[in-house]
Formats: structure tokens, C-alpha cells, sequence
């Protein structure tokens, strides 16, 4: 068994103050530069995760991270507010806001999609 101490995730950004301008001023999370040059993000709930430049950078397919929050729809405008849009994806029955509403047809959490300025997804979820 792996006896460990701490643990965290990392992604890549093509773009380090971006990444640091998006995360810490339009999302409002804690996030500081380290002697590295990688950007130390503190999601709500105390977990860390990094940031990394990488100049041949290419964007997640995948969610990197989801923010669980008691109302999708104040959280939609909210980013929407802050000039971030929400992403539609085909196949997918999103609304007008582009919420995909799983909660009412028992499909799981009401999300919506939206990209950081390096193209990676991240979703804000109500469940």
C-alpha cells in the first residue's frame, strides 16, 4: 500500500497570468504564484490543485474540475456576470442558460459547462 502524506491534482494553462487572472479574480478562488512559476489554487473546501505553463499546451476533453454550488442557476449568472459563457454540447438537452437540468429527469445533478482561457473544462454543478 502507498503510505501517503497529501495529495493533489495539476493541469496545464497556455497561459500562466491568465490562468491566474481567470481563477483568482473571475471564479474569486485563492490562488498564489510559487517560486516555480505555478499557480497554487485553493478550490472551496481546502483542497489544492496547480496550474502549470506548458507551451505546446493543449485543452482537457475532460472536466478538470467541478464546483458544487446550492443554486445552478445563481452561479450561471454569476459567471455569465463576470463574461464567462457557458458551453453547449451536442446531444445534450442544456437549456436557455445552458444548464443541463439531470435533476428533473432523475438523471443526476443539474451542470453547466464553461471553459478558463486555455480551453479547459470546468463545471459548476448542483445536486
Amino acid at each position: 500500500m502507498l503510505d501517503t502524506k497529501h495529495g493533489f491534482s495539476g493541469f496545464s494553462v497556455r497561459d500562466i497570468e491568465a490562468a491566474r487572472v481567470f481563477y483568482g479574480e473571475t471564479l474569486g478562488l485563492t490562488v498564489k504564484l510559487n517560486e516555480m512559476g505555478i499557480l497554487d489554487i485553493t478550490v472551496p473546501g481546502g483542497t489544492s490543485v496547480i496550474a502549470y505553463p506548458k507551451d505546446d499546451h493543449v485543452p482537457a476533453v475532460f472536466t478538470i474540475l467541478n464546483f458544487v454550488v446550492d443554486d445552478i442557476d445563481t452561479a450561471v449568472d454569476q459567471l455569465a456576470a463576470g463574461g464567462v459563457s457557458m458551453e453547449r454540447y451536442e446531444g445534450m438537452q442544456q437549456d436557455e442558460k445552458g444548464v443541463l437540468r439531470g435533476k428533473a429527469a432523475n438523471m443526476g445533478p443539474d451542470i453547466a459547462w464553461f471553459l478558463d482561457p486555455s480551453g479547459n473544462i470546468l463545471s459548476v454543478l448542483s445536486d
